[in-house]
């Protein structure tokens, strides 16, 4: 049996992130560890939101879906991703009282007609009955795809300074919930997080329906 936006064959291989991860990236530890521990980039560098959660692990399985819906208008997937989003990112949601997606430059908006994590975003809020603002965070500058950067140094120069929140007050003491497709590096939703922070916001977490968890996966 297969899902929406899968094949039976990519269906079958799809990797969920279940079990033991790092408590705040959740990036899936490869031997169980005791007690809630961080990883090993976590540590060195905390990063500037407080707990990141995904579905799925980005490869070869789940890619098609995924960029089905951010560039082929497949919105027709939105209800069943956000049930997977809903399920397994719980606990975030719980401790959300704002959603918003990572906003598209205005540019790249006009040009693909929607934005898919700002759908996803939507249904989240109104599935759990929680504010949604998807004009509280802006991208200010339109950068490189993060997919054409070749190094994860690259991606955090690109999206440096990306975004900015012009008011302020619409987060201030809230603690939100930021709704994307794809971690990768994590620059993007890092960068996104310090402007909100900066501007007031009490917690940050990050839902993505998947995350790259292998080296060769990182150029998507």
């Amino acid at each position: 049996m297969s899902q929406p936006g899968f094949c039976p064959a990519c269906w079958s291989g799809i990797s969920f992130l279940e079990g033991q991860g790092c408590r705040c990236c959740g990036l899936p530890f490869a031997v169980a560890l005791a007690g809630d521990n961080l990883c090993a980039p976590c540590l060195a560098k905390p990063p500037a939101f407080d707990s990141a959660r995904a579905i799925l692990a980005y490869d070869e399985k789940s890619r098609g879906a995924i960029l089905a819906l951010k560039h082929a208008d497949r919105l027709d997937l939105v209800p069943g991703f956000s049930r997977w989003l809903s399920r397994s990112g719980s606990s975030l949601l719980r401790d959300s009282d704002l959603v918003m997606p990572v906003p598209l430059h205005p540019w790249r908006l006009w040009r693909r007609r929607y934005n898919q994590s700002a759908e996803l975003a939507r249904r989240l809020a109104r599935d759990w009955a929680l504010a949604y603002d998807p004009g509280a965070l802006t991208r200010t500058r339109s950068t490189a795809s993060q997919g054409a950067m070749a190094s994860a140094l690259a991606r955090r120069r690109n999206v440096l300074g990306a975004f900015k929140v012009p008011d302020p007050a619409r987060v201030a003491g809230r603690r939100v919930l930021l709704v994307d497709d794809v971690f990768t590096t994590g620059a993007t939703v890092e960068s996104c997080a310090r402007a909100l922070k900066r501007a007031g916001a009490a917690r940050v977490h990050v839902l993505v329906l998947a995350r790259v968890v292998k080296a060769s996966d990182v150029l998507i």
